[in-house]
């Protein structure tokens, strides 16, 4: 199956699983996640339509991003990924929303950036539904004195949730857990759901789901 078969297939199981939980078409984004392929390999899902991109490194977007956007207007790149805060300047300069704000020392680094850099990027705070140690993210029970913190302490706009359950558990209650937790914090967007439980997350509320192996293969 060639990308844009796979793109599309992505595409028509997201409509059906809006349709299914009566929701608005369209209500659902997809972030196609391009990370650690080359420019050559996304050139074809930006020539079938898709503008809205996830990258899991800074240094590796570096690589390929600035080329792609020259080439291509309307293109939003989301970062993924951990941010380092030697890395918070690199970022706010190439990504348009940040996914993964997720302790006080990166919020703050976020927030001296984009001053100095005169920039507002969308930004996500990534919470850890699972309290996994290996993982980041806010505890659930943190989640809402974190956004108020970064909301009124520092002056940033977080516009939605992120999450990545554990990947041995059914994803269905973490993604319930996180709009709840999202309806606590007076945030509208969700981003849930990856290649092998995008529908569910759908289902349950994501507003943009970050779809990978589905659309560009295996890694």
């Amino acid at each position: 199956m060639e990308l844009q078969e796979r793109l599309n297939d992505v595409r028509s199981r997201i409509a059906a699983a809006e349709r299914q939980s009566g929701r608005p078409a369209g209500s659902a984004q997809l972030v196609a996640v391009s990370k650690t392929f080359d420019a050559e390999a996304i050139r074809p899902a930006i020539a079938a339509g898709q503008r809205i991109f996830g990258e899991n490194r800074v240094q590796e977007s570096q690589g390929k991003w600035p080329e792609l956007k020259a080439e291509t207007a309307g293109i939003e790149l989301h970062l993924i990924g951990p941010l380092q805060s030697n890395k918070t300047a690199d970022a706010v300069a190439l990504f348009d929303v940040i996914e993964t704000v997720d302790r006080e020392k990166i919020a703050r680094a976020i927030a001296g950036e984009m001053k100095r850099q005169g920039k507002s990027l969308r930004l996500y705070v990534q919470v850890n539904t699972g309290l996994e140690p290996q993982k980041a993210g806010i505890a659930p029970a943190d989640t809402p004195a974190f956004v108020d913190f970064c909301r009124n302490e520092l002056g940033l706009s977080i516009e939605g949730l992120m999450c990545i359950p554990p990947a041995e558990e059914n994803p269905g209650p973490h993604f319930a857990l996180l709009a709840k937790i999202a309806g606590r914090c007076g945030v509208e967007k969700l981003s849930m759901g990856m290649s092998g439980d995008y529908e569910t997350a759908v289902a349950l509320g994501a507003t943009s789901v970050r779809v990978g192996s589905a659309i560009f293969g295996a890694r």
